[in-house]
C-alpha cells in the first residue's frame, strides 16, 4: 500500500508515541491534583506548554490545549466574536474548512452577525486588496486559513493580517494543514490566534491546540473547572499534549529539509500526471501551494470510481476533505474557485508525506494514468 492521503491523517511518530507513553501508564495523574501523582501530570503539561510556545514563538499562558483542529477554531472565532465587544461583522472565506464556516453560521443564526465571504481567484487565493474593501468599523474577527486542505493553495497571510490590524480587527488563521510544512511562528505571521491538530503533524488523533494572544478577550466554549486559564474546562489531555509538543518541535525542526524535498517529489508527481493523463486539470496555485498537495479533476471520470480504482492498486487517496467523505455534493472549495458542479465531483487529492520515498510517488503517477485509463474504458 502506499499511503497518499496525510492531509487526512499522518502516522503518529515514534518519538511522540514513545513521549507520551509514561503518561498513560505510571504518570497518569490529573494535573488539577494536589498531591505528588497530580503535580508530576502538571508539570509535564507545563513542559509540553512551554515547548509548543518555543515552536510558536509566543508565550506558554497563550497556548491553549484542545480536542484538536475543529475545537480550536471553534474556540478561537466564537470566542474572540463573542468576547469582543467591537461588533457582529465577521469575515472569512468560501474555502474554508467546515469547521469554520459552520462556526461563522452559528454566530450568524444564533447571535446575530452579518458574515462576509472574501471571494478567492481560480487558484484558491485571496486578494489582500478584498479584505481592506471588506473591512468596517464593527468588524470584530477576521479568519482565513494558512493553506486550504483540499488544494494545498497557501494564502498570503501577512498580508492579509497586516490589512485587518490596520482596521484594529483580530486576525485568526485555521493552520492544520500548515503544521510540518510552513513558518507558524506567530510574531511573524502577525496573527492573533492560530489554531493546530496534533493527527496531522505526527501526533495522535483527539489532541490539538490554538494559540491566543494574551491581549483578547475570549468567551469559552466550555465551562467548569476552569482549567487552561478559564478558555477550555475540562481535564486536560496530558499524554497528548506531551506527544502534541514531541511532534511539532521535530515538524519544526525538519521541516526546511522535508519540506523541500517533498515540494521536488510533488512536483515530479505533479508533472507526471499532466503528460500522461491529457484529460487532467491541476486544481489550486500552481507554486503557492503545500509541498506535498497535488490535487486534481478528470472531467468525463467520476471521482469515486477513480479512487476505487486507485486503492485496487494499491494507492490509497481522496477526493478531498476526509471530513466531507461520502458527500454527494461537489467540493465548496473547487465550486468556489470557479469548477462547474459536475467537473468538482471527478476531484481527486493526492497528498505526500515527510515519509513518501521517491519510487512510490513514482509508481502512484503511474497508477493514476492506468486508473483514469481503466475507468474511461469502463464507461464507454
Amino acid at each position: 500500500m502506499i499511503y497518499l492521503d496525510n492531509a487526512a491523517t499522518t502516522p503518529v511518530r515514534r518519538e511522540a508515541l514513545e513521549a507520551m507513553w509514561p503518561h498513560l501508564t505510571s504518570g497518569f495523574g490529573n494535573p488539577s491534583s494536589h498531591h505528588q501523582v497530580g503535580e508530576a501530570a502538571a508539570a509535564a503539561l507545563l513542559d509540553a506548554r512551554r515547548s509548543i510556545a518555543r515552536s510558536l514563538g509566543c508565550r506558554p499562558g497563550e497556548v491553549v490545549f484542545t480536542s484538536g483542529g475543529t475545537e480550536g477554531g471553534n474556540l478561537a472565532i466564537k470566542g474572540i466574536a463573542l468576547g469582543n465587544p467591537r461588533g457582529r461583522h465577521v469575515v472569512t472565506t468560501p474555502i474554508e474548512h467546515e469547521a469554520v464556516l459552520d462556526s461563522c453560521d452559528y454566530l450568524r443564526r444564533l447571535h446575530g452577525f452579518e458574515i462576509t465571504l472574501l471571494p478567492v481567484d481560480a487558484a484558491g487565493r485571496v486578494d489582500p486588496a478584498d479584505l481592506a474593501r471588506t473591512l468596517r468599523p464593527d468588524t470584530t474577527l477576521v479568519s482565513v486559513h494558512y493553506a486550504n486542505n483540499e488544494v494545498g493553495t497557501v494564502q498570503p497571510l501577512k498580508e492579509l493580517a497586516a490589512v485587518a490590524h490596520a482596521q484594529g480587527v483580530p486576525f485568526h488563521t485555521d493552520a492544520v494543514q500548515a503544521g510540518g510544512w510552513l513558518d507558524l511562528n506567530v510574531t511573524g505571521l502577525g496573527v492573533d490566534a492560530l489554531s493546530l491538530s496534533g493527527h496531522k503533524l505526527g501526533a495522535p488523533p483527539g489532541i490539538g491546540a490554538v494559540f491566543l494572544r494574551g491581549r483578547l478577550a475570549i468567551e469559552p466554549l466550555l465551562h467548569g473547572g476552569g482549567q487552561e486559564r478559564g478558555k477550555r474546562s475540562g481535564t486536560e489531555n496530558v499524554a497528548g499534549a506531551v506527544a502534541l509538543a514531541v511532534a511539532l518541535r521535530l515538524a519544526v525542526a525538519d521541516r526546511a529539509e522535508a519540506a523541500a524535498r517533498t515540494s521536488t517529489l510533488r512536483d515530479e508527481f505533479i508533472s507526471t500526471v499532466l503528460r500522461d493523463t491529457p484529460s487532467a486539470r491541476l486544481t489550486g496555485h500552481p507554486t503557492e501551494r503545500l509541498p506535498g498537495t497535488a490535487s486534481f479533476v478528470f472531467p468525463g471520470t467520476s471521482g469515486e470510481a477513480v479512487l476505487l480504482e486507485l486503492e485496487q492498486r494499491g494507492i490509497v487517496c481522496s477526493s478531498g476533505s476526509a471530513c466531507a467523505a461520502g458527500s454527494s455534493e461537489p467540493s465548496h472549495v473547487l465550486t468556489a474557485m470557479g469548477f462547474a458542479g459536475d467537473v468538482a465531483l471527478t476531484a481527486v487529492r493526492f497528498t505526500l508525506g515527510a515519509g513518501t520515498s521517491a519510487a512510490e510517488a513514482e509508481e502512484a503517477a503511474a497508477s493514476v494514468r492506468g486508473s483514469i485509463s481503466a475507468v474511461a474504458s469502463l464507461g464507454a
